[in-house]
């Protein structure tokens, strides 16, 4: 009877192992036809430094207005970013949506490294097409550490983070704490070691009901950050609630937040 819970249980850590990146990054790759989703927004290339074409979304800014970079979580594509595309859109900012590797139709399959290059082709995509424009990023969940992480190497005017977690393996120690993940995952995304490091003004908004990543791995991110930060809870919001993915409130201060410290 031991043995043979004994074997289940290493069947499990094996088979979890094995797999573990179809667990974390879980793309989709129906994208709709951008004008029928964004009229006036552009169909766009992003190359990266290993070979990989990634598809997106951009729209220009207006003026002198900021660009946003939308970092995504960890499921779906660029489709499901549309309504906070769309308002920051509305505001006069400049906006690109894009999907990583392995996600939207796109080649390669996603890692903690292939992401962290995938950043850097989208970043080097603005500064090519509005090189005399503030660079915001915002990250949502998974997103957020791969800003963070951008954010290390190649400064942003202002950092928004929506419900970042502290580790990948803090994050899945929520979920499997049965599980010895800090020696099972090839991937870390550890942006608690990395948020000292950066240092711009950091807008962190989380959800108080968050089942996803708690409430508390986000302000220990936000404590942990350097220079002018501010901290926004969306009461009763859930991970993928409308109010914490793309709603009045968040967006309201986003954009309060990027006017502030990276408007004109």
């Amino acid at each position: 009877m031991v043995i043979g819970v004994g074997a289940a249980l290493l069947a499990i850590v094996v088979g979890l192992w094995l797999f573990q990146r179809r667990l974390i990054y879980i793309p989709s790759g129906s994208v709709s036809a951008v004008a029928t989703v964004l009229p006036g927004w552009e169909e766009v290339s992003l190359e990266t430094v290993d070979g990989l074409k990634l598809a997106g979304w951009f729209r220009a800014p207006e003026g002198d207005a900021p660009l946003i970079i939308v970092f995504n979580g960890n499921a779906g594509n660029r489709s499901g970013r549309v309504p906070l595309g769309s308002q920051f859109e509305a505001a006069g900012y400049g906006v690109l949506l894009f999907d990583y590797r392995g996600y939207g139709g796109n080649p390669g399959s996603p890692s903690e490294p292939g992401l962290a290059l995938d950043a850097r082709a989208a970043r080097a995509f603005v500064a090519a097409t509005a090189p005399d424009h503030p660079v915001v990023y915002f990250g949502e969940s998974l997103g957020a550490a791969v800003a963070v992480e951008l954010a290390t190497a190649a400064t942003p005017a202002a950092l928004v983070l929506r419900s970042p977690f502290t580790s990948l393996p803090d994050a899945a120690g929520v979920h499997y704490p049965f599980l010895p993940v800090r020696l099972l995952l090839w991937d870390e995304h550890p942006s608690l070691e990395r948020i000292g490091e950066v240092g711009v003004p950091l807008l962190v908004i989380a959800g108080s009901s968050d089942a996803t990543i708690p409430l508390a791995q986000s302000r220990k991110l936000y404590d942990a950050a350097d220079g002018p930060k501010e901290w926004l809870v969306i009461d009763g919001a859930d991970h993928n609630d409308p109010d914490l993915t793309s709603g009045r409130e968040l967006v309201d201060a986003t954009i309060r937040f990027v006017a502030e410290h990276a408007g004109p």
